[in-house]
């Protein structure tokens, strides 16, 4: 692994069902030019970190249904929709309404990738501030991790807590330390920041 520059992060590696599902995955959005960034588990365990995944986060852009529709088919053309066959209704009752919607594999239900968007500015900013990662030559987007790794400690979990520990370690004398501290303030984790990660 090594940056390229300060928004680019390059990693060769022996590549799982998670990569190929997230590679074929984000192709297409790259291909449409839709904005997004992959938050949560799967930013660990891409760098190594070794835990069970069945699912990838993404956030998408906001996008209207025209852009939405044109998605749709170009992802039916090897996914499902796990939520519903009918693109209209994944659009308005769950992407418009704050929900995730969850796209598989055709005739597989795990891995899937969960797909939603924003819902808040600092979900908007994630995506605004999304750093690319080539991956095997394959470029993606994941959200900043000065952001990512207090988020992951504001969740607490034991599974969350390793993330944001893994994270932070392979990470640490790369992020931008004002950054991560000003996301730990806002998130008011203090205590569990010094706790776990100095």
């Amino acid at each position: 692994m090594k940056f390229l520059d300060k928004n680019t992060i390059k990693l060769d590696k022996e590549l799982n069902e998670l990569d190929n599902i997230t590679i074929e995955f984000t192709s297409i959005l790259n291909k449409l030019k839709i904005n997004y960034t992959i938050i949560s588990g799967y930013v660990a365990v891409v760098f190594g970190r070794n835990r069970a995944s069945e699912d990838i986060d993404i956030f998408i852009e906001k996008i209207n249904e025209k852009r939405f529709s044109d998605l749709w088919k170009d992802l039916l053309k090897d996914f499902e929709c796990i939520n519903s066959e009918d693109a209209k209704e994944v659009f308005n009752d769950f992407l418009n309404e704050g929900s995730a919607v969850r796209f598989a594999k055709i005739g597989r239900f795990i891995p899937n990738v969960e797909v939603k968007f924003p819902k808040t500015s600092i979900d908007t900013w994630g995506i605004n501030n999304k750093k690319k990662l080539v991956l095997n030559s394959n470029e993606m987007y994941i959200g900043p991790l000065e952001s990512q790794i207090p988020f992951k400690l504001f969740l607490g979990s034991e599974k969350d807590i390793e993330d944001a520990k893994y994270l932070y370690n392979i990470f640490k004398d790369n992020l931008d330390k004002s950054l991560l501290e000003q996301f730990v303030r806002n998130l008011n984790i203090e205590d569990k920041f010094k706790k776990y990660l100095l």
